[in-house]
């Protein structure tokens, strides 16, 4: 009697190929080259909504300053320089090692993708630290506060509290983003242990590589914008 042959085994069921070799689309996309692109769409998507949050927040800017120039020179005066400068330089090496990330996802370089996330994850750590501490504790200590809270006793212009409600809410709305996107690297670090990225399936690391690239973009904005009109 002959035998009867064995099922062969599919990607998904063969334990010995690292996990994102036998990684498999969802059931409502075709193929992984589908799912990608699908998903990279829906991430552009994404991204198209927030720069809107961020025009908005520009315009925001401009018209107040068209209307008040004085109280936004005089605000400005107010900023540390070199913090800001220096949060520069650590977002820019930031938009390096999770672009070098990406690309040790494409490669399959596992432990070069871990360090990159790593990297990235304790660049958004120190750009807060250094907003945190060194800019926005100071500011609440001396009052240099928004609207209704405002009672820095040295103001130049009665529309300084202005200037102040369109800073702290321009650089809170970015730190808050910084915030998500630490988790987010927190996130892909414990997926890149699991061995869940690799040539043929990164799409998380992709995704979240274009999110904190429109981070660091807006930043770039906003320095010169807050820091440098005086």
């Amino acid at each position: 009697m002959a035998s009867i042959p064995a099922h062969p085994t599919s990607p998904a069921e063969d334990l010995s190929r690292p996990p994102h070799e036998r990684y498999q689309a969802a059931s409502h996309f075709k193929d992984r080259e589908h799912e990608f692109d699908s998903v990279k769409m829906g991430v552009w998507l994404f991204l198209a909504t927030e720069i809107l949050l961020f025009s908005g927040m520009f315009c925001a800017y401009f018209i107040f300053r068209l209307l008040h120039p004085e109280a936004f020179i005089a605000g400005s005066h107010l900023l540390e320089v070199k913090w800001g400068l220096i949060n520069t330089i650590v977002l820019l090496l930031s938009s390096y090692t999770v672009a070098s990330g990406v690309r040790h996802a494409q490669t399959g370089n596992l432990k070069w993708l871990k360090i990159n996330i790593a990297l990235t994850f304790l660049a958004g750590a120190a750009f807060l630290g250094i907003k945190f501490y060194f800019e926005y504790w100071h500011k609440i200590q001396v009052g240099e506060l928004p609207g209704k809270f405002f009672f820095y006793p040295y103001a130049r212009s009665e529309y300084e509290p202005l200037w102040w409600g369109v800073y702290w809410v321009a650089t809170g709305i970015h730190a808050s983003h910084v915030i998500v996107g630490m988790g987010l690297f927190a996130w892909l670090f414990l997926r890149a242990r699991r061995g869940e990225f690799g040539p043929g399936h990164y799409n998380a690391v992709e995704g979240v590589g274009l999110y904190w690239h429109i981070v660091d973009i807006v930043w770039i904005f906003l320095f010169p914008l807050l820091y440098l009109i005086h």
